[in-house]
């Protein structure tokens, strides 16, 4: 096919559960654009489905419509070449197509422990002991919530009540009402803690306590249900956090994420505010509370 994607590139396979989830994928991302996004006109009458049809998908990576179709159905092996031109049609970010590519068997994620739930590395430990005027975090496989220091639950909650084997991000995120009042940016926040946990579900999709914590939160709560089938998926990284704290009001926190060389599933996630902010005064408030909390701690004891 001249100045196309040559489609005899695909192998014929017995049905993969990993294609599956790329045929799943694709067409999430397909429902997700309009034709107007990807440069075709928009007659503006409302579509029986929304999204782009399948046919316009194929037309723009220059394949043909029966190709574009068994690979949404999982009948097909694609190689990067139409997996790449996809992405361009498709406007998949870079973690977008990084978790396409894995899907297709065409990149490998380090795969992760599974089943075990992890202990925190002690150097991580150290570290977050150390921290007063940030709060701290150790996310590892899943997101579970491996380890936090005192600011941290200074400003979310006490995870310390919270069995052990229920301390996981994205469960607490959607099961506790103050972590939905405390965020000003709830949605965006859940959205992206769901995106966060569908990439690390690659590493290891299989892993039972996986597949029970997203059947435990789809019968639970039905924006988990809806967001986890728009397959978002993203790698941690910076941004801002909003919050609104009960004791210190509104804050404005920026997050920064580092993944630990000894264990690289375990990340440490902080939150700071600049020198002089409001916040940071804040943060020197709440700090103050948790040392006079402790004395007290000593005194009784």
């Amino acid at each position: 096919m001249r100045g196309g994607v040559a489609p005899c590139q695909a192998v014929r396979v017995q049905r993969d559960p990993n294609l599956n989830e790329l045929g799943a994928f694709l067409k999430a991302r397909r429902a997700q654009l309009s034709p107007g996004d990807v440069g075709l006109p928009d007659s503006r009458e409302p579509r029986r489905v929304p999204g782009l049809r399948r046919e316009e998908v194929a037309r723009l990576a220059a394949i043909s419509t029966d190709y574009y179709t068994r690979l949404e159905q999982g009948r097909l092996q694609a190689s990067e070449a139409v997996l790449g031109a996809l992405g361009k049609v498709l406007r998949l970010d870079g973690d977008q197509q990084a978790y396409l590519l894995t899907l297709a068997g065409k990149a490998a994620l380090p795969p992760a422990g599974g089943g075990a739930r992890q202990r925190v590395q002690p150097q991580l430990q150290y570290l977050l002991d150390d921290l007063v005027l940030t709060a701290g975090f150790v996310i590892g496989c899943n997101t579970d919530l491996l380890a936090w220091n005192a600011m941290a639950a200074a400003l979310v909650m006490d995870f310390g009540r919270i069995p052990e084997e229920e301390r996981n991000y994205v469960r607490l995120v959607f099961t506790e009402p103050a972590i939905r009042e405390l965020y000003r940016d709830w949605e965006d926040m859940a959205r992206l803690a769901l995106a966060h946990l569908r990439m690390d579900s690659r590493r290891n999709p299989h892993d039972p306590r996986l597949t029970a914590l997203v059947e435990e939160l789809s019968a639970r709560d039905a924006q988990f249900r809806l967001w986890w089938t728009s397959h978002d998926v993203a790698v941690r990284a910076g941004g801002t956090r909003l919050l609104r704290h009960p004791v210190v009001g509104d804050l404005t926190l920026e997050r920064s994420t580092f993944t630990c060389a000894e264990d690289t599933e375990q990340q440490l996630v902080v939150w700071t505010a600049a020198p002089g902010s409001p916040t940071h005064a804040a943060l020197r408030e709440l700090a103050a509370k948790i040392e006079a909390s402790r004395e007290g701690m000593d005194g009784v004891a």
